[in-house]
């Protein structure tokens, strides 16, 4: 239907539009790396439209990842590797788990806990994933935890990698939209820790009904003695988040030198307490660079193709399509939330801001949705795209280090899709969820 309204609406779309996005769709389906799929669909849009002169490209390019603001995202991506690095990522669980010992369920509600912190911190879902499934997915098994639950519990809580300030995803799309990232995190809080709440009420109750984990039955005296023991034991962990949340909240410093003096607290007390020596630099950058050079490849060339589909119009032609199908504001939310969240499915964070996020944002203004609000929809929307079966991302990174499958592990997320899908609601229909915490001229 929106298909058919678009193809109505005074934008014409040939083939200089949809040659280059069948090839970008066979590319990605034939495993090519996005960043390639998507620089190969840019040039020919390009060449076929003649939106942007071949011999601009370079330059565009180059100007694309050009920003102070991009170099935020190695920094923060270098501290999440230090912190595993250094075994900080281990105090943050010891913590966890002495908070959420007294309940039943506590080890569960730890590891959702322990995602929301290395969120706080490293900015990325699939490094959450990654380095939290490998420090309790076997333990979450021993508690009694089916596996398959084990690996979606996991890859539900490792989506606030992108949802807790600091984000990467927020970086970019501040970049995309030129919305001031400091402004985007100080939104981003109460929607993050109510993502995070979901996913631990959608375990709760999940472990209430099937009994896998039991637990607690100790007294508070018990309880308040033994977190604080463990809050001794491993406080200079807690150092890391809060110079980036006072660093960037109180206005002292930016997202980008908040990333790197935490860069440099996580490698100061690796080396006091001994856990990080000169011989483990080389193999720790050479991971973060890796990881950096899968995002600022996809950046710099989602860039001219977002440009090209600027010109081509269709952005105006998708808010005029979408709006010839219904002028119900609640109808076209859920339209982009659904199209968000499909998104989300089947391509990484970044590809999906640089290229969605300025055809949907015109949209957003038409119905009365300001920048952050809507800003902090598509990101939540895409984290929940990250665990939607049977293609979230996230079910990828927990099934490649378990070798669990994957659609076991799709099936035992549906009830975390179903939570987080109610916090989006909230969020894309009351903008004070967004903007509650923000100056009164951004609400």
């Amino acid at each position: 239907m929106l298909w058919q309204q678009l193809q109505q609406q005074t934008v014409v779309l040939g083939a200089d539009f949809y040659v280059p996005i069948i090839v970008f769709v066979i590319l990605v389906a034939l495993a090519v790396p996005v960043w390639a799929s998507i620089g190969s669909a840019a040039i020919l849009m390009l060449m076929m439209s003649g939106a942007l002169p071949l011999s601009l490209v370079g330059e565009s390019l180059f100007h694309g990842i050009d920003h102070f603001a991009l170099t935020a995202v190695p920094l923060f991506i270098l501290t999440g590797d230090v912190l595993v690095r250094t075994g900080l990522s281990k105090k943050f669980l010891d913590v966890a788990e002495a908070i959420t010992c007294w309940a039943k369920g506590g080890f569960g509600s730890a590891t959702v806990l322990v995602c929301g912190m290395f969120a706080a911190i490293s900015g990325s879902d699939a490094a959450g994933a990654a380095a939290v499934g490998r420090m309790t997915i076997d333990r979450l098994v021993e508690s009694g935890y089916p596996r398959p639950y084990a690996c979606a519990l996991v890859a539900a809580g490792a989506c606030t990698g992108i949802l807790i300030p600091p984000s990467i995803a927020y970086i970019i799309i501040g970049l995309v939209l030129g919305v001031n990232v400091s402004i985007l995190f100080l939104a981003a809080v109460i929607p993050g820790l109510l993502v995070l709440l979901a996913i631990l009420i959608t375990n709760t109750i999940v472990n209430r009904r099937h009994a896998y984990e039991g637990g607690g039955l100790m007294s508070v005296g018990e309880w308040a003695s033994n977190l604080w023991r463990t809050i001794r034991s491993g406080w200079y962990a807690f150092l890391v988040p809060g110079i980036i949340f006072y660093g960037i909240f109180s206005g002292r410093l930016t997202p980008t030198e908040a990333g790197a003096v935490a860069v440099v607290t996580c490698i100061a007390i690796g080396f006091i307490i001994g856990t990080l020596k000169f011989s483990d630099f080389p193999a720790m950058l050479v991971s973060s660079a890796k990881v950096n050079g899968v995002i600022l490849p996809i950046i710099a060339f989602s860039l001219p193709l977002a440009q090209a589909l600027a010109i081509l119009g269709v952005p105006q032609g998708f808010v005029a399509a979408a709006t010839g199908v219904s002028d119900d504001p609640r109808i076209l939310i859920l339209m982009m939330i659904l199209i968000l969240i499909a998104a989300g499915c089947v391509m990484e964070t970044t590809p999906n801001i640089v290229i969605l996020a300025p055809i949907l944002f015109p949209l957003a203004q038409n119905i009365g949705m300001n920048e952050i609000q809507f800003c902090v929809m598509m990101i939540t929307a895409l984290g929940v795209g990250f665990i939607t079966p049977p293609l979230g991302l996230n079910l990828f990174v927990v099934s490649g280090i378990t070798g669990e499958s994957i659609l076991k592990i799709a099936a035992r997320a549906v009830p975390f899709v179903l939570f987080m899908l109610v916090v989006t609601l909230l969020i894309a229909y009351i903008p004070a969820i967004s903007t509650a915490l923000l100056p009164e001229i951004y609400q």
